[in-house]
């Protein structure tokens, strides 16, 4: 038998995520480079363990009417299906159709940031992706209607004392319809998850947040399901205007 510990290998992969955004937090004192390195730590976990299906870009969103998103931090997006990414002097422009989850990711979580992180998933939540007929040997199925896009946010630490508290709930429930988060880590205390049926909030508080939200969020993407065809002919449009 392989001297191998699942637990071990696990708890290593959240170590690791919290010393990297430790050593962000530490390391560079300018707000704007200290955020961007805190995205891009992020942004490496999920490249490196979400399954090849999914791909994970600091993007802005586009629906075929031209309306734009806000900028995202972290947008899980289709690359099996997507037939095409925009992509401009560095910047990636995502269709709306093929979005499975978008994240605000910061250094600390507050009453700011998750408002300004609802007000983000908003942005992309009110594109609205047209869909096309699926076609198949007997002829076609009706249009598959957009897939529910998750939204949440990402820090390593909190200004609540505790971070896990009731001042957290009250800010997550405050944001409602297109407002509403899902998911998110706090990596070093924990994640919180809200239950579509229930429509109430868990919080779940450990030393290996990270791992468990990235666990949690493939959870949820496998419901998901797939995006819907993109109607390529809508975008091909804005060619002749």
């Amino acid at each position: 038998m392989a001297d191998w510990s699942l637990e071990q290998l696990l708890a290593s992969l959240h170590d690791d995520i919290q010393q990297k955004l430790s050593l962000v937090r530490r390391s560079i004192q300018h707000p704007g480079s200290k955020g961007d390195a805190s995205e891009e730590v992020w942004l490496e976990l999920l490249q490196t363990y979400l399954p090849r299906r999914y791909e994970a870009a600091k993007a802005h969103v586009v629906d075929s009417k031209g309306q734009f998103s806000e900028q995202i931090d972290v947008v899980v997006f289709d690359r099996q299906y997507s037939p095409f990414i925009f992509t401009f002097k560095g910047q990636k422009i995502i269709p709306a159709e093929s979005v499975y989850a978008i994240f605000e990711a910061k250094q600390t979580i507050d009453l700011g940031l998750v408002n300004y992180a609802q007000d983000k998933v908003a942005s992309v939540r009110r594109l609205p992706p047209p869909s096309l007929p699926i076609p198949h040997a007997g002829g076609t199925y009706p249009p598959k209607p957009p897939i529910a896009i998750l939204g949440g946010i990402l820090t390593f630490e909190s200004e609540w004392n505790p971070p896990m508290g009731a001042a957290l709930a009250s800010a997550l429930n405050a944001g409602t319809g297109d407002r509403q988060l899902d998911l998110g880590c706090i990596a070093s205390h924990g994640h919180f998850v809200r239950d579509p049926q229930a429509g109430s909030y868990s919080f779940e508080q450990g030393s290996r947040a990270a791992t468990s939200f990235l666990f949690k969020l493939i959870s949820r993407l496998q419901f998901s399901g797939t995006v819907p065809m993109i109607d390529v002919e809508a975008y091909a449009e804005w060619l002749v205007k």
